[in-house]
């Protein structure tokens, strides 16, 4: 299920480093952590306060996208750590730039 021209992403949201996870899926980031940082839905991120952008993979086929973020939600802990540690060791935020954030 290609769609043309639109583009999802799958993301990892963190507390602080090594802190509390979040996994998510949208087809509009920027969107997305506008929600998540001003508590737009009473829900975990708002909770745990989890609104760190600390990894994203970026589709263009939402079928792709969805089985790849039900496959992250079911990796261990470790796992997802070491996946953001290999492409943002420094847990920095990359949001920054985003234009709704």
């Amino acid at each position: 299920m290609t769609t043309c021209g639109k583009s999802y992403f799958v993301y990892i949201l963190a507390s602080k480093p090594r802190g509390v996870l979040y996994i998510g899926l949208t087809s509009d980031l920027p969107q997305r952590m506008w929600q998540h940082r001003t508590g737009f839905f009473p829900c975990f991120t708002r909770k745990y306060n989890v609104h760190r952008l600390v990894h994203v993979e970026t589709y263009d086929d939402a079928e792709a996208a969805i089985r790849r973020e039900r496959n992250l939600k079911k990796w261990r802990r470790a796992w997802k750590i070491e996946l953001v540690e290999t492409g943002n060791p420094e847990w920095q935020d990359l949001s920054h730039g985003l234009a709704s954030t």
